[in-house]
């Protein structure tokens, strides 16, 4: 089915084309241009096309509004439960995605103005150039709605110095623009009011030259000093306490952390990561420490499995109770089931986390010239009348 053709305003997603350069703009504001079925569609249409583009050698990313991108729309999850697999397209197509952007072959810069959270930081961590601002703020908070850590970030965060990621991973700390630049998921600090005069700048090299793109970059950046508050200035107890093997160990090192001098600021992470969902917590431990032995493909094949089986509410209902409590009925009050770390049974967190039958795996493209392949419309998920099995 064609597209219903829509006024510029309504478009999620606008494309422009200005000579050698291409200005993506997701464009969902009043949702904090979160992840729909519609923006993922496109913004992939628009990729595949400019880089088979020989005109076309620089891309632009950004977001209207007052964010870049907050991630999945948790309504469209919700909105689906009652369906079987309602969302399995726009889960495909957006992992599928996460990979072509990880492996982009055209000169990409993001620039990162406001929120850039879940799966909407992973179009701004993986290209070459990340511009980010005072105003961006970061962050993997899945866990605390009851999910895992996506898009990539099993991959990401597992690449982190020491044990950053597993913190980021299960607490859903915040990182703001300079200390994304210090652990290097954003490439260049800017300010603000920069910004627009930066976009126009590079609009106006009119190439995709990654040497001339980033000399313009850094016309604009300011050098980076890390607040003296910040979290990465707790580096040493992150990664004595988010080494242990098992989430309750993990605890037990932040509470008797807590209780010596200076270490005031980890009452409010346990407070958190307590009020997190059991089980999810156990899947983002266990996804990011697999993540380490993993290459990119295959974390977002395993992302997938768990996403599907939890989406399936193939051992829990968490992530439907944490979106209630958290977006639809907001009373900050969800009931994990099972309630407590004691009582999740790691051999169904074994099942979630195996491997489906081989074409019903995310297809990632094994070799360059097919690096387009593997879409959701050529899946076996997009047969009609083709059973999917569920895991459970």
């Amino acid at each position: 089915m064609a597209p219903v053709a829509a006024t510029p305003d309504e478009q999620v997603v606008l494309g422009e084309e200005i000579d050698h350069v291409r200005v993506i703009t997701l464009n969902r504001p009043k949702q904090l241009n979160a992840i729909s079925p519609e923006l993922v569609y496109l913004l992939a249409a628009y990729l595949e096309k400019w880089e088979k583009d020989d005109k076309a050698e620089l891309i632009i990313l950004k977001g209207a509004g007052r964010a870049f991108c907050a991630g999945g729309d948790l309504r469209v999850f919700y909105d689906g439960r009652k369906t079987k697999d309602a969302c399995l397209e726009v889960v495909y197509r957006f992992y599928w995605l996460c990979y072509h952007i990880n492996t982009y072959k055209k000169t990409q810069v993001a620039l990162v103005h406001g929120i850039s959270m879940g799966g909407g930081a992973a179009l701004m961590v993986p290209v070459k150039f990340s511009v980010v601002t005072e105003k961006t703020v970061f962050a993997t908070p899945e866990a605390s709605f009851g999910f895992h850590t996506d898009c990539g970030f099993s991959y990401r965060h597992s690449r982190l110095p020491g044990h950053l990621g597993e913190y980021l991973a299960l607490t859903g700390a915040r990182l703001n623009g300079k200390e994304l630049v210090v652990v290097g998921f954003a490439t260049h600090f800017v300010s603000s009011e920069k910004i627009v005069e930066l976009e126009k700048r590079l609009i106006n090299l009119n190439s995709g030259d990654e040497n001339a793109v980033r000399s313009v970059i850094e016309e604009f950046s300011s050098e980076v000093k890390l607040d003296d508050e910040s979290i990465l200035n707790k580096r040493s107890i992150i990664d004595e306490c988010f080494s242990k093997d098992s989430v309750e160990d993990l605890i037990k090192s932040l509470e008797a952390e807590a209780n010596k001098e200076g270490n005031g600021w980890i009452g409010a992470v346990l407070k958190g990561m307590k009020r997190s969902s059991p089980t999810a917590l156990k899947i983002a431990l266990r996804s990011v420490r697999e993540g380490r032995n993993q290459p990119l493909s295959e974390c977002l094949k395993k992302e997938f499995r768990l996403t599907m089986n939890i989406l399936r509410s193939t051992i829990s209902e968490d992530m439907y109770e944490g979106i209630r409590a958290l977006t639809i009925d907001k009373d900050n009050a969800p009931k994990w089931e099972p309630p407590s770390l004691d009582k999740v049974d790691d051999g169904k967190l074994d099942l979630i986390f195996q491997p489906f039958d081989k074409d019903l795996e995310l297809q990632i493209p094994e070799r360059e010239e097919c690096r387009w392949d593997g879409k959701y419309e050529n899946s076996p998920y997009a047969v009609p009348n083709r059973a999917i099995p569920n895991s459970g």
